[in-house]
């Protein structure tokens, strides 16, 4: 009797105590849940702690990679990663692996037995793996920009089953490194160390995970370019300096001669350079030039050729044999780089103008008085190649000097092609022929004078256009 009494107040009390359990049941659950996000966000950081600290030490894009994939594993507990990225020509290949991550394709015959070690094996095949951006799981992400979650591997047709077995695929993840609208890759990892399917939460992980990667090798092209830029930055303003302690700061006093000298580059350095020197018995040794290629090379090849100019320009009587000079001279200095220019040497005491031409822009003689019509204005044509461009035999055998009359009135244009090339909104160019016309309409002006009517008229053909070449402009008239 005792008992039965005891059993009916037990049955009565279980609608009374359920509520307790599942109560109780929940609180763990939600407990447990609590620990897991917990952990999840620890995970986070020590991944963004592990991405800011190979920032930092400005590791390269390869190193930042395998960074990536070394976090990876450390924060999702799988056995194996590979991050794979596009090529150009829209193949996915592998840039970054840790572990025995199994190849996407299977492997070739005989392969194996031509390598020393599996880990030798594995690495090699994936080094050379390449595959289209619609094949497989990574495929499959790339096309859906979307991450893959594969608990169950042996099931996916699109898992390849591999022989070996520390290549088989039990659980895998792949996600897409995405930052904005940049697709940076897929990051993927194989089989959890525990054994265990990879889990929903694992899932998520791993999409934070690749957020926070994207992230990071955004900011590492990012800084990349402002370190490029920097020194870029950095190269232009050694390059324009140097450029402008070459310009002569004045012209020499020759007398009867008048002298006036444009320089405008197109941008921050310039590929032109000029100048002008003295030489015995009261000459003038003149120079305008186009040096292929910007920044300090150019620079530095600019600083070579005026140096060597001025020293070898006094032994020769002749343009051309100074140039040849200069292009021995020069040689294997110039590395592929070429310098076209003019050279002239004006000797107003016996009244000419001789000039060699090394594949620069035809001069412009300017006579007063050749013509009972007026005044004439002709580009003079003379042989010869760039410096740095032929063979010394082949450069001294072409270049020819050409001598003019250089009387009272008279005048020697010297540019390079940024001046005639200038171009209008219609794309038309200034030309050499309304060059000659602006110089013949302004024959009685100085050379200062020259020289501004001759912007003057290019400013005023070009519009609003702007330059899209360096502009050189060196006039010299006879007093």
């Amino acid at each position: 009797m005792f008992l039965m009494l005891v059993i009916g107040l037990l049955l009565g009390a279980v609608p009374m105590l359920l509520p307790i359990y599942r109560a109780r049941r929940l609180t763990a659950r939600i407990e447990e849940e609590k620990q897991q996000v917990s952990q999840e966000r620890q995970l986070v950081v020590d991944f963004m702690h592990h991405m800011v600290e190979a920032l930092g030490e400005g590791l390269t894009r390869e190193a930042l990679l395998q960074r990536v994939v070394h976090a990876a594993i450390l924060c999702s507990g799988a056995l194996s990663a590979c991050l794979f990225e596009r090529t150009e020509d829209g193949n996915m290949r592998s840039a970054a692996v840790e572990g025995l991550f199994p190849p996407h394709r299977p492997l070739p015959p005989g392969m194996r037995e031509k390598l020393a070690t599996r880990a030798r094996f594995i690495e090699q095949v994936l080094k050379s793996e390449v595959f289209p951006d619609t094949e497989g799981i990574v495929g499959a992400v790339v096309q859906t920009g979307k991450g893959q979650l594969i608990a169950d591997a042996g099931a996916d047709p699109r898992v390849v089953l591999h022989e070996d077995a520390a290549l088989k695929v039990r659980s895998v993840i792949a996600v897409p490194l995405k930052f904005r609208d940049k697709f940076f890759g897929v990051l993927a990892v194989a089989n959890s160390a525990d054994g265990e399917p990879f889990t929903q939460n694992d899932f998520s992980l791993m999409q934070s995970l690749a957020e926070q990667a994207a992230l990071a090798l955004h900011n590492a092209e990012f800084l990349h370019f402002q370190l490029e830029k920097r020194q870029l930055d950095l190269d232009l303003s050694l390059a324009s300096g140097i450029q402008q302690m070459l310009l002569p700061k004045e012209a020499p006093k020759i007398d009867g001669l008048d002298i006036d000298a444009r320089y405008t580059p197109a941008q921050k350095v310039s590929g032109d350079f000029y100048d002008l020197f003295a030489l015995p018995g009261n000459r003038l040794g003149v120079a305008v030039a186009d040096v292929s290629g910007k920044g300090i090379p150019a620079s530095l090849l600019m600083a070579m050729c005026r140096t060597d100019l001025r020293q070898i320009a006094p032994r020769h009587d002749s343009p051309a044999k100074t140039l040849t000079e200069l292009n021995r001279t020069l040689g294997g200095d110039l590395r592929g780089m070429f310098i076209t220019i003019l050279y002239a040497v004006i000797d107003p005491a016996k009244g000419e103008a001789t000039v060699a031409r090394a594949g620069h822009e035809l001069p412009l003689f300017l006579h007063r008085d050749s013509a009972p019509g007026g005044p004439t204005a002709e580009f003079v044509g003379s042989e010869g190649m760039p410096l740095g461009l032929v063979p010394d035999e082949i450069f001294s055998a072409v270049i020819a000097d050409r001598t003019e009359p250089f009387h009272p009135g008279d005048a020697l244009v010297l540019f390079t092609d940024g001046l005639t090339e200038a171009p209008n909104d219609e794309d038309k160019e200034f030309s050499n022929a309304r060059l000659a016309d602006a110089v013949r309409a302004l024959h009685t002006r100085s050379a200062r004078g020259l020289n501004d009517g001759i912007l003057e008229s290019v400013h005023r053909f070009a519009g609003s256009v702007s330059l899209r070449d360096d502009l050189t402009l060196v006039t010299v008239k006879r007093s």
